[in-house]
């Protein structure tokens, strides 16, 4: 495994656990401003709208430092895209 394969799994690796609470967040706050299942009891619909609409942003990042990789080096375990040769 080259330098750059070994980076792209750990970046694959590290931004997979951020993302799992991000959202789950991002879930729970759309139902509490739906108010299905009883969520609407947690928080009030307006403070659920902030934090929903604050949540955006680093989801977007997350997900993209998060898949961008795991793609590529899908598409290398696949033979799309040729191994880079070690230097």
């Amino acid at each position: 495994m080259n330098k750059l394969n070994f980076i792209l799994l750990k970046t694959v690796r590290c931004s997979g656990w951020p993302l799992l609470p991000l959202i789950l967040l991002f879930l729970l706050t759309g139902y509490i401003m739906d108010g299905r299942y009883g969520f609407s009891r947690v928080m009030d619909e307006k403070s659920a709208l902030t934090f929903h609409r604050m949540l955006h942003v680093p989801l977007i990042v997350l997900v993209l430092v998060h898949s961008v990789p795991a793609v590529y080096l899908a598409m290398q375990r696949w033979g799309w895209i040729k191994h880079r040769e070690e230097l």
